[in-house]
Order: C-alpha cells, then structure tokens, then sequence
C-alpha cells in the first residue's frame, strides 16, 4: 500500500504527543539545525521561556494544545516550511491578550534585529 505525502500546502499531519522533555529537547535540536544562529538565540530563549511557564499546567486540555502546537512548530522547522509562513488568523483570534502580548514582543525583537537596533539605545 502506498503511503500518502504531504504537498507543500498541506500542513504536516501530527505524530503521536511527545511528552514535555523529549520534545523540548527536539525543537532545541531543529533550532541547532536549521535556523541561522541569531533566530535560534531568538528562538530558544523563547522555548525555554514558554516550557517553563507551563510547567505546572494541570489542566489536560491547555497542556494537549500546547504540547501539539509546539510539535506542529518542530515539523515545520524540521521541514523548513515555516519560512514566510504567515499566522493563522483563527489561531491568533483565539490567543488571549498575554498571548497577543508576547507575540507582539516577539515581533519587536525580531524587528529590532533586523534593523539593528541596540536594545540599550
């Protein structure tokens, strides 16, 4: 029987849920590989930021949701089809106002290195 691919315009289907750890250590690892040093730093950071904050979540729904979203993330790294990739606008729709703070400040940081602001300045 011959497996289906996905096209480029398909979203990757999702694996099994890794567990916290394991993937932690697979989107750290993608960052190594395939990003320029300055968006993995960027990038890191930010992985390292959001496990940690969610690291007591209890609830299981939150915490399905947020282990897939980030799988998703690590299949599109791993496959380098995230370059121009804009948001989705139902998944930012339902981003609560910290969510759409974050991204914000990610935006600013990304736009700040890329016009080569010192962030002292």
């Amino acid at each position: 029987m011959a497996s289906k691919s996905s096209s480029p315009l398909t979203p990757p289907k999702p694996m099994a849920i890794l567990p916290p750890v394991p993937l932690y250590r697979r989107l750290l690892r993608a960052h190594r590989k395939h990003l320029p040093k300055e968006m993995r730093l960027l990038g890191d950071e930010y992985i390292k930021a959001e496990f940690r904050a969610h690291r007591d979540v209890e609830n299981p729904v939150h915490l399905i949701g947020f282990l897939t979203e980030w799988q998703l993330y690590a299949q599109k790294i791993e496959g380098e089809s995230w370059a121009g990739e804009k948001l989705d606008e139902g998944k930012i729709a339902k981003m609560s106002d910290e969510q759409l703070g974050q991204l914000y400040e990610l935006m600013r940081a990304i736009q700040k290195r890329d016009s080569g602001e010192d962030e002292s300045s």
